[in-house]
């Protein structure tokens, strides 16, 4: 958007707008009432918010990227889709970004990335950030842990909850915890320059403990299975899924029982202002309630 001087007002853009997360971001920054651009691949499917361009622009196409960033001095990165190529749509719009001069990048990693992360798509976000460290950009990292709203849609039609997580403990934090924490960095970035934070929800549960938890707010008895490697690949290969799909889904139980993703962290009160969500809180109430 234009100021009446014909100066940029946009100072802040947002990427994954059309999506559950970036989406959340976009809407509190409306309510704020910070301008902001949302660089999309399909504007349709992008939100009518006040104050808020609308820019198509994949990672992909470096030119778009830059001309939709002209003008921009914060940027939040929303990783792109699952793919096997992703790390590379991430490094061509980080340097995209680099060149358009942008001032901070606040990029949405994930808990723990490491190279030799259990969780194999943690390890594309470990890539993507050493990629950032090493642009002359100041940066944040906001590493989330599994989205804890994600979590009954891993339950079966059967109602099971199965997978090789053996008694392994999750700290899975709210989608809406994530976005308030990431509007916080980017209405104020400076302080958070060079920091990275761990999001979590505010306990870590076994996933027998999120089976009891999902048993009280649907009425229905959901049981969690531990499967052993053999069985959880041969279940998920029956999708159709490309392998390194398969890998991705299995080691996300795989991390649960390494203990990679354990630790809860004061990282969303210390951002936020409020606790964590508990899963609970997060469910429809008991039919019984």
């Amino acid at each position: 958007m234009t100021r009446p001087d014909g100066t940029d007002a946009a100072t802040i853009a947002v990427t994954g707008a059309t999506g559950r997360l970036g989406g959340r971001v976009a809407r509190r920054l409306a309510s704020l009432g910070v301008p902001q651009r949302l660089l999309v691949r399909s504007p349709d499917r992008a939100p009518r918010l006040p104050a808020t361009d609308v820019v198509q622009a994949g990672f992909a196409d470096t030119d778009e990227v830059r001309r939709a960033l002209d003008g921009v001095r914060t940027v939040l990165m929303v990783s792109a889709e699952e793919t096997p190529g992703r790390v590379d749509l991430h490094r061509a719009f980080v340097d995209a970004a680099a060149s358009a001069g942008i001032a901070h990048l606040v990029y949405i990693s994930f808990y723990g990335a490491a190279p030799d992360a259990t969780f194999t798509l943690a390890r594309d976000h470990w890539a993507t950030e050493q990629h950032i460290r090493g642009t002359a950009m100041a940066y944040t990292f906001l590493r989330d842990n599994l989205y804890a709203d994600f979590l009954p849609l891993m339950v079966g039609a059967d109602d099971v909850l199965r997978g090789p997580a053996g008694r392994g403990r999750v700290a899975a934090v709210a989608l809406d915890d994530i976005a308030d924490a990431a509007t916080a960095v980017l209405t104020d970035p400076d302080p958070h320059t060079g920091t990275t934070y761990e999001l979590t929800g505010p306990q870590a549960l076994t996933l027998d403990e999120v089976a009891v938890t999902l048993s009280r707010s649907t009425g229905r008895t959901i049981r969690y299975r531990a499967e052993s490697l053999d069985e959880a690949y041969r279940s998920r290969q029956s999708y159709g899924a490309p392998a390194w799909q398969v890998d991705a889904w299995v080691s996300t139980y795989t991390a649960i029982a390494n203990g990679e993703l354990d630790t809860v962290t004061d990282a969303v009160p210390r951002l936020t202002g409020h606790a964590a969500t508990a899963l609970a809180a997060l469910l429809p109430p008991s039919p019984a309630d």
